[in-house]
């Protein structure tokens, strides 16, 4: 690439120069190496908390849901797996799924009970395992998931299609419902209203954090509550929301509503967010509302009084989807991508998403390497409009290439030092109309590697 001439000095100094760079990626690795032991995460064993790391926000109960949580035994090891919410007369839900072609027995059962006539009215329970993913199971996966729903709706005095179900873990094996069944008295006997911490701990995989987000905001006056939990780590690629995300709020909305806010706001949230490019078979994102704050009841798509409301899912959804690539699996930087001057909305995203899939730009991230010949990499090969000779490229402030050439002014010092920042931003221009998107991603380092060598055992 081509660089300011360096200054002269003498034969000893650039011989000490070259060596200092050279011994760089060393002092690095030895840096990392001697830095304090990380904690261990709460979830699979020998997983230790992500760097980024969020704390698990203070969520109050929420008008109308309780939560209860048990350990059913999909994991050999001591561990809640087991989430049940119960929701209280007159809720609704919603909800969006993968789009997979080989989606899981669950995620069927609720696309079915909520694509029903007056699918999402009156849901009484959410239930969620983890452990058993219960995807390309056949007619025993689909068999078990009825059974299940058909024991909590006798506990909780309801129809089956009242019940949601949802799984995450291992694919292939069939879920054991005997183990939930057999779990529901202490489950219904254990029933309160502030377990959310405990619901995000329960619903963990490969996680090495809980997720949960809360807001509130008014609905003609009337306050409301939004709090969800989210459950992710790798496999995470947009493709609906990303793996296992619920949402309560205590506000009146009908389910055509709560449908069109997910559909409205999952695009630049758990559609907006990669890890590793892998879509799941069991992605599933339900919303509920209980209707026990009081606020007047939503029944129209585009109420101006859902305004606020909208804004504030908005925020939970896009905090949700932050922790999930925050978690990601082995990840050490959290890396927004954005594109602008694309041709269409749909260019830049598939640009964005390019630069943020590709393996090559994230070891390079990890490497903490501003190789910003990856990007264009990136940016070429999607066959979208992109202007070679006006393409420019930024990582933070540090303008990398400008007109389709290396920057006149790139200092790769600044560079460097930039890129060891935990949070990276990389804007790109590829000067082809007025479009723009962002992804969010992560780096990928070898224990990406390593989490996903051992994920069975």
């Amino acid at each position: 690439m081509n660089r300011p001439p360096a200054k002269s000095g003498s034969t000893g100094q650039m011989i000490e120069s070259a060596i200092e760079k050279a011994l760089d990626p060393l002092a690095s690795a030895l840096k990392r190496a001697t830095q304090p032991a990380k904690a261990a995460a709460p979830g699979k064993p020998g997983l230790m908390i992500s760097p980024l790391a969020v704390p698990f926000p203070t969520i109050p109960p929420i008008g109308g849901v309780e939560i209860a949580t048990a350990r059913a035994g999909f994991y050999k090891h001591e561990r809640d797996d087991l989430v049940v919410f119960r929701f209280p007369e007159g809720a609704s839900c919603a909800g969006v799924f993968t789009r997979h072609k080989v989606g899981s027995a669950p995620v069927d059962w609720c696309k079915r009970q909520l694509d029903a006539d007056k699918g999402g009215e009156g849901v009484k329970a959410l239930v969620v395992n983890a452990g058993c993913a219960n995807a390309f199971t056949g007619k025993a996966g689909a068999d078990a998931v009825r059974r299940t729903a058909s024991e909590v709706a006798k506990r909780f005095d309801c129809r089956q299609r009242d019940v949601m179900l949802a799984s995450t873990g291992v694919i292939g094996v069939v879920l054991d419902e005997t183990k939930i069944t057999a779990r529901l008295p202490d489950i219904k006997a254990g029933l309160k209203a502030d377990a959310w911490a405990q619901a995000g701990l329960g619903i963990m995989t490969t996680d090495t954090f809980p997720k949960g987000s809360f807001a509130e905001c008014e609905i003609e006056g009337v306050k409301v509550r939004i709090a969800g939990i989210a459950k992710g780590s790798g496999m995470i690629a947009p493709d609906m929301a990303t793996m296992l995300a619920f949402i309560v709020t205590d506000a009146d909305i009908a389910p055509p509503v709560l449908k069109a806010l997910l559909n409205l706001h999952v695009r630049t949230t758990f559609n907006s967010v990669t890890v590793d490019g892998d879509t799941s078979t069991n992605d599933t994102a339900l919303l509920f509302a209980t209707g026990a704050s009081g606020a007047p009841r939503i029944g129209r798509v585009g109420d101006r009084r859902l305004k606020d409301f909208s804004a504030a899912l908005d925020q939970v959804m896009l905090d949700l989807a932050h922790q999930l690539v925050k978690d990601g699996e082995g990840a050490t930087k959290f890396v927004r991508v954005t594109v602008d001057g694309a041709a269409s909305p749909a260019s830049a995203r598939k640009l964005a998403k390019s630069i943020a899939d590709s393996p090559l730009v994230k070891t390079a991230i990890a490497g903490e390497d501003a190789n910003w010949g990856r990007i264009v990499m990136a940016v070429g090969k999607t066959e979208e409009a992109v202007d070679r000779d006006r393409l420019a490229i930024r990582f933070g402030p540090h303008t990398a290439a400008i007109d389709g050439a290396p920057a006149p002014d790139y200092d790769e010092a600044r560079m460097s030092a930039y890129m060891k920042n935990a949070e990276i931003d990389i804007t790109v221009n590829v000067a082809s109309g007025r479009a723009s998107a962002t992804v969010w991603t992560c780096d990928l380092t070898k224990r990406y590697i390593e989490i996903n060598g051992d994920y069975r055992s």
